[in-house]
């Protein structure tokens, strides 16, 4: 198995109150996300909160995975002790922005 190692390094803004795709499992090709980087850019404290979504499964407080405070300004790192793994077409990475926006940023490794 080869791997493109760290290609999942797209800076996605969410907009307060919404939720979006970070990443999704194209042609059962494995990602192997390692961390996640929330950034408040705004003088607002936020929450970020991020979903881990099996094809066809919509982000609910059943698959949230991190629901962290980030004060203004402020960048926090979620390292899971593992990576995460998603291994079927359609798969994906949600993240949502609380009350402000938040920058997220993921990396790690996908199958080439």
């Amino acid at each position: 198995m080869a791997l493109e190692r760290g290609k999942l390094t797209n800076v996605v803004q969410v907009a307060a109150g919404t939720t979006q795709a970070m990443i999704t499992v194209a042609s059962s090709k494995k990602v192997y996300v390692k961390s996640i980087i929330c950034h408040s850019p705004t003088l607002n404290n936020a929450k970020a909160q991020v979903y881990f979504c099996p094809v066809g499964v919509s982000s609910a407080s059943t698959n949230k995975i991190f629901d962290v405070d980030v004060n203004a300004g402020e960048t926090v790192l979620l390292e899971p002790s593992y990576p995460l793994v998603l291994d079927t077409t359609g798969d994906s990475i949600q993240v949502g922005a609380g009350s402000s926006t938040i920058n997220f940023l993921i990396t790690g490794d996908k199958e080439a």
